[in-house]
């Protein structure tokens, strides 16, 4: 029995954690992680920017602007990244518009991203209490200068929680980059696991997101911890 186990055991490590594989093909993991880097750092910045962008015109309450901005948010809500992603590799090129894999996957992940990101602020915009506002008002200062110097910042405060857990559930999603051929570390992973007939590669690529994103996991909860609103 234990000469069975044994065996089982070997032939775990062999296909999951086989050291001559994982040499091969290191360096082609690698250059997909700096890809996943690249994604996932442009998709962090674009879409957080983006969704407080739109947070602070909805605040103008401007009709027309405000209903384009809700059909924007709720159409890139309810669509999932996947089927974004092949609509707009495969279907911009029909009307004239052509990007790569990688544009393709940074501007649909962005735009999720910026969805979710939008309603978590506008949702702290409107919890700053309507006395803030006057007291601001009463000082001088205009709509916009209140709502950057006294609503923002106490707002910003208050989404941080949603907000990192948001972003950090997108941008997982840059693996779904593989399906538009951007060789990030998913695809190349797949990729030597074809030619290698092993496994290795892809515990290569696990053990790689798991340097991408704990580290972005565990600086989101110091910024929880450090900046979040205390009541």
């Amino acid at each position: 029995q234990n000469t069975d186990r044994q065996a089982e055991m070997d032939a775990f490590l062999y296909q999951f954690f086989n050291q001559a594989v994982m040499a091969k093909y290191l360096p082609d993991v690698i250059g997909g992680l700096w890809i996943t880097l690249a994604l996932a750092g442009l998709v962090i910045v674009t879409g957080i920017l983006l969704g407080l962008a739109l947070a602070c015109l909805r605040s103008f309450q401007i009709s027309w602007i405000n209903w384009l901005i809700i059909i924007f948010i709720d159409l890139f809500r309810a669509l999932p990244p996947l089927v974004l992603l092949i609509v707009g590799y495969f279907g911009l090129p029909y009307a004239g518009l052509q990007l790569s894999g990688f544009a393709i996957s940074w501007l649909c992940l962005s735009c999720v991203l910026g969805a979710f990101a939008e309603e978590i602020f506008w949702a702290g915009i409107t919890s700053v209490h309507k006395g803030q506002w006057e007291a601001a008002r009463s000082t001088g200062l205009g709509f916009s200068q209140t709502l950057s110097y006294v609503v923002i910042p106490q707002a910003i405060r208050m989404t941080i929680p949603p907000l990192t857990n948001r972003t950090i559930a997108i941008t997982k999603n840059t693996a779904l980059a593989s399906v538009v051929a951007v060789q990030e570390m998913l695809t190349v992973a797949q990729t030597s696991l074809a030619y290698a007939a092993n496994t290795s590669p892809l515990t290569l690529a696990a053990i790689g997101y798991l340097i991408v994103f704990l580290p972005l996991v565990i600086s989101s909860r110091w910024i929880e911890t450090r900046f979040a609103w205390k009541r």
